[in-house]
């Protein structure tokens, strides 16, 4: 089994959707971990703020097929491929990081996720995995997390989305 941190985003309906990818993923996977739920702008575009979370779980998927897995997922919840990559968005799934691998592949397969760099991703995975260390800078998320200018891209926790029980 493979640990995996997983990042979770939606900027419509994000209540409906992200509770909806939530509850699918506990169904497939069984416990989770959690982040709470953060708000923030769009990054790439103009559009309604986004909310984000991250979930840690362990499957027995390899990297590609619990990438096509979450993208069937995102599909089943209305997620468009036919527009703009930085466009609104009913779910966005991705693969942070599968144990300590590194990966460039097929089907926007990036691991760990250059998201990193930004709150969004970091902060959420931080909160649930503070000791994971990130596979090519061998720094932990605390240490990254505490590092980033927090003020440059400000943050609010979503306290109408407590995923965590379940």
């Amino acid at each position: 089994m493979a640990r995996v941190y997983l990042s979770l985003g939606s900027n419509v309906e994000p209540q409906r959707y992200l509770r909806a990818a939530v509850d699918e993923l506990r169904q497939r996977f069984g416990a989770l971990a959690v982040s709470p739920a953060y708000r923030s702008k769009a990054v790439g575009f103009e559009g309604a703020e986004f909310v984000n979370l991250a979930v840690g779980l362990d499957t027995d998927l390899s990297p590609t097929a619990l990438n096509e897995w979450l993208h069937a997922l995102e599909d089943r919840h209305g997620r468009r491929r036919d527009v703009p990559r930085y466009a609104d968005r009913t779910l966005d799934l991705d693969i942070v990081f599968y144990d300590d691998l590194i990966i460039d592949g097929p089907g926007h397969l990036q691991i760990p996720r250059n998201e990193l760099q930004f709150a969004f991703v970091l902060r959420p995975v931080a909160d649930i995995a503070p000791d994971f260390r990130h596979p090519l800078s061998g720094e932990s998320m605390a240490e990254l997390w505490r590092k980033f200018p927090a003020e440059s891209e400000p943050m609010s926790v979503d306290t109408s989305m407590d995923l965590s029980a379940g």
